[in-house]
């Protein structure tokens, strides 16, 4: 593969990753409504390219469907805690009864999109913008790292039946640049070896769910889930990843009460 074949799309991509590193930064800081705000209309969109991708000509299910993840999701995090699930699972009914021949992958699906988003406000309201920042970094590095390594090296596909372009040294790339900087971040919050496991952890399952979100493109025969990000595709191809980290997280949150709080 040439040189221009192997980076021709990288300035594209670094320019609107750029951007969006930019406004999710301002928001994890600022916090509150903004960051709820945010998650929830990242939620609502990647539903509606979830449904879009299984119904492309139904363009005013697929919008409602995503209109609903976006109330959801923000009234979710709004409510008393006992609320959160019965509102989370308000699309997913909708999905169930609305896309009836695309049950077995809407409803799954939809169910792990809507917990990420209310693991990712769970972070960030309750642990502090630190551990928010931990989780971005985990899955940004993974990215990074096993884009570039995969790029470079090359080598033996990951699972070429699923996602033809992942290697196993863009993967393996990518747990060790999430080991580094778990390491960091233990350094810099006190904690224990727990989070370096943690954070190789988050890696892994952000790979996973790259991998899912692949199989899913594959299954309709898409290539992008929408052309919203230059260089990039779609919301979901760009959160794929943080979907899995986020899910891990958010059960390892209510499992063993990590993090340890506020930093």
């Amino acid at each position: 593969m040439s040189a221009q074949a192997r980076w021709g799309d990288l300035w594209v991509r670094v320019v609107s990753g750029s951007i969006l590193a930019i406004i999710g930064l301002a928001a994890v800081t600022i916090g509150g409504s903004v960051f709820i705000g945010l998650v929830s209309i990242i939620v609502g969109t990647i539903l509606w390219e979830l449904a879009r991708i299984m119904e492309p000509d139904r363009m005013m299910t697929t919008l409602a469907l995503g209109g609903l993840g976006i109330l959801c999701s923000w009234f979710a995090i709004k409510f008393p805690a006992g609320f959160a699930a019965p509102t989370l699972l308000i699309p997913v009914l909708a999905g169930y009864f609305a896309l009836p021949q695309h049950r077995r992958v809407f409803v799954p699906f939809a169910l792990i999109i809507l917990a990420a988003g209310f693991g990712m406000s769970s972070v960030r309201n309750e642990f502090g913008p630190v551990w928010m920042l931990w989780l971005l970094l985990v899955v940004a590095v993974t990215d990074i790292a096993g884009y570039f390594a995969g790029r470079a090296i090359g080598g033996p596909k990951f699972w070429p039946r699923i996602s033809p372009k992942k290697t196993w040294a863009g993967t393996v790339a990518g747990w060790v640049s999430a080991a580094a900087l778990g390491f960091v971040f233990m350094q810099v919050t006190g904690s224990g070896a727990w989070l370096f496991v943690l954070s190789v952890a988050a890696s892994l399952a952000s790979q996973l769910g790259d991998m899912a979100e692949s199989a899913v493109k594959r299954t309709y025969g898409v290539k992008d889930s929408s052309n919203l990000i230059p260089g990039h595709g779609g919301l979901f191809d760009r959160f794929d990843g943080l979907l899995g980290a986020a899910v891990l997280v958010l059960v390892v949150i209510e499992v063993t009460g990590y993090p340890p709080g506020p930093v």
